[in-house]
């Protein structure tokens, strides 16, 4: 009899050996990232072309992890994508993620989260109309092409300067003269000025390209309203990063060292740029948008509440976080952001 226990209790530490040594449950061995067109996606073209995260994932011992990268461009289409499982990381503007993570909370399958910030540059609207002045000057037959419509970054930044201009109650003024069109067909469609689009909400380096042309002036600058606050961010589906909290942690180790790269190395981030963008720039013209004031890199956010109160206001966000610390993974909570 005291045998037999002392062969049980032999068995039972030998199994509790063997599940303490046993490895935990793997972490995803793919992960699907997508970026759009301009400069505000910079830091995920540098983490692309220099391998960051497949370094940091080795690092960190999830073993040789492949990197798939999408390019989407407009809120819309990038929501679509991510609650559809066809993204794990995207980046995308402040604002599409706002709206997805109020629509989403409380929801398993749909609740999304914050990875990171990322970028703020100049966001600035282009015309090709001599009439068109200001805001109040746009007819209903002038159309404004943004990356997508509603709820893009481009889209709630220019409602928020038409509440400023005209009044909070008025924020939908110019609503329906935008028309959703990536910034690639945008910039086509004002230069051609053979189109109803007269005026584009355009980022770096589509903003630089087009004034290049004498008929396109700028007429509002984001930054001169708002500041530099953080205008694209990183997320995810809450979920990829609960079950993949180590690939999570890789992701924002190298999207910080991807911000600190575009800082300590301008004229090879630039060259990356011309190198892997689809839009035709010289590293020199880059370059020379990293020197912009308005151009900033980093994983901390800042300024996102600001959006948050015009989207709560505006009944795009029907929940409202208490600190922008919510809507965040717990590895960003302890940073100066805002």
């Amino acid at each position: 009899m005291f045998a037999r226990k002392l062969i049980g209790l032999a068995a039972g530490a030998a199994l509790a050996l063997s599940m303490s040594l046993a490895p935990a449950q793997a972490e995803v061995s793919e992960v699907r990232i997508s970026k759009g067109y301009g400069v505000l996606y910079l830091p995920l073209f540098v983490m692309q072309e220099r391998k960051l995260l497949e370094a940091q994932a080795a690092k960190a011992g999830l073993g040789d992890v492949k990197v798939t990268w999408l390019t989407l461009d407009g809120g819309n289409v990038i929501n679509d994508a991510m609650i559809a499982g066809s993204l794990d990381i995207a980046g995308t503007g402040a604002p599409g993620f706002l709206a997805l993570w109020s629509k989403g909370r409380g929801s398993p399958k749909t609740e999304v989260i914050g990875v990171s910030g990322m970028s703020a540059t100049a966001l600035d609207l282009n015309v090709n109309k001599p009439e068109i002045k200001s805001l109040a000057d746009f007819t209903p037959k002038d159309k404004i092409a943004i990356p997508g419509i509603k709820t893009s970054l481009a889209a709630v930044v220019l409602q928020m300067a038409v509440a400023k201009q005209f009044g909070p109650e008025n924020y939908t003024k110019l609503d329906s003269s935008t028309v959703g069109l990536p910034h690639p067909e945008a910039v086509a469609a004002l230069l051609s000025g053979k189109t109803e689009i007269v005026a584009h909400f355009a980022s770096p380096p589509f903003t630089g390209v087009e004034r290049a042309d004498p008929k396109v002036r700028t007429i509002l600058k984001a930054s001169q309203i708002f500041g530099n606050i953080t205008l694209d961010v990183v997320f995810a589906l809450k979920r990829f990063t609960e079950a993949n909290p180590k690939t999570t942690q890789a992701f924002l180790a190298a999207l910080d060292e991807a911000c600190d790269f575009i800082v300590t190395n301008k004229a090879e981030t630039a060259a990356i740029f011309a190198r892997a963008s689809k839009v035709k720039v010289s590293p020199a013209e880059v370059a020379q948008i990293l020197e912009d004031p308005d151009s900033k890199f980093s994983a901390t956010p800042h300024g996102i509440m600001e959006f948050v109160a015009f989207m709560h206001r505006a009944g795009i966000m029907k929940t409202k976080p208490a600190t922008w610390q919510d809507l965040f993974i717990p590895a960003l909570r302890e940073r100066a952001g805002s």
